[in-house]
């Protein structure tokens, strides 16, 4: 048995502005009914527009705004296509990587130390290695406001790649809470379950800064309550290829190229670039604000 289901879409302002009005009593003739004459009929040039009902509202063409603050980004293409023009607050912002150390550090170093100068400290959840002070404190961040936070080692090996640690989940989800952290940066786990993340999506909306977690990028196939997605790729030794997979609007089809700043003396460079293959064709190319504006991924 085949069911076939359709969906009708109805006009209430079109509805609004037709002036006989149909009643059907019991008996079941219809009968003509008019607007009084002391009712104005509402004028299609008053109708307001959708997207200025609410701020969570847009256009499917259109990017969404951002209702609350964002941070920029320190990339000029990359805040165009963003909903607010950068790292939106309150919400999370996840970040799929094939490994660690692709330059996703660079990446997001500007709102980092953005976050810093209004004397607010950045969270560092479970980071793949221990991050190097010296590199850090050459891009503008500043190690004494920077706390790493690790969980027990109740996970050893390949599990602990694969499921998340409970007291990880809660002391992130608690730090988003509070209101006293400046950015979050979360390494969590590809098998993450989709409840966990809606939990911390929730507590995001009391955190008044970035919050970014890193993933694999296996997990790009699974479901996500993060209103903002992006893949992460290697361009280069000193370029990240990134592609919008989520965002409040509609999708972006060529994936952007952004050029990190460099950490790799010349002839390191030229070797790496030679050996380097892109992973994306038909790039839009940017270039970064700030040459300071990185870190040593």
């Amino acid at each position: 048995m085949t069911v076939w289901t359709y969906s009708i879409l109805v006009d209430l302002f079109t509805l609004l502005e037709a002036s006989p009005l149909a009643a059907v009593p019991p008996g079941g003739a219809v009968v003509p009914v008019r607007a009084p004459a002391s009712v104005p009929t509402v004028q299609a040039a008053s109708r307001p527009a959708p997207e200025d009902l609410h701020p969570a509202l847009w256009r499917a063409h259109q990017v969404g705004r951002q209702p609350d603050t964002t941070w920029p980004t320190g990339f000029a293409l990359l805040d165009a296509e963003l909903p607010g023009g950068g790292w939106p607050a309150r919400s999370l912002t996840e970040l799929l990587l094939p490994h660690p150390g692709i330059g996703e550090m660079r990446l997001l170093a500007p709102a980092m130390a953005a976050v810093q100068r209004g004397q607010r400290c950045v969270m560092l959840f479970d980071p793949p290695a221990a991050p190097c002070g010296w590199v850090l404190g050459a891009f503008g961040i500043d190690v004494q406001q920077l706390v790493v936070v690790r969980g027990r080692d109740g996970l050893k090996g390949r599990a602990r790649e694969l499921l998340p640690a409970a007291d990880t989940l809660w002391a992130l989800e608690q730090a988003l809470k509070s209101g006293h952290v400046g950015a979050v940066l979360a390494w969590l786990p590809v098998r993450l379950r989709a409840d966990a993340l809606r939990r911390l999506q929730l507590a995001a909306q009391a955190h008044d800064g970035p919050a970014f977690l890193l993933r694999d990028v296996e997990a790009r196939l699974k479901p996500s309550a993060s209103p903002l997605r992006l893949l992460l790729g290697a361009a280069g030794p000193d370029a990240l290829r990134l592609r919008l997979l989520k965002r409040r609007g509609p999708p972006l089809q060529q994936p952007l190229t952004l050029t990190l700043a460099p950490v790799l003396s010349e002839p390191v460079s030229r070797r790496a670039l030679h050996l380097a293959a892109p992973q994306w064709p038909n790039a839009t190319v940017a270039s970064d604000e700030s040459s300071a504006a990185g870190v040593s991924a």
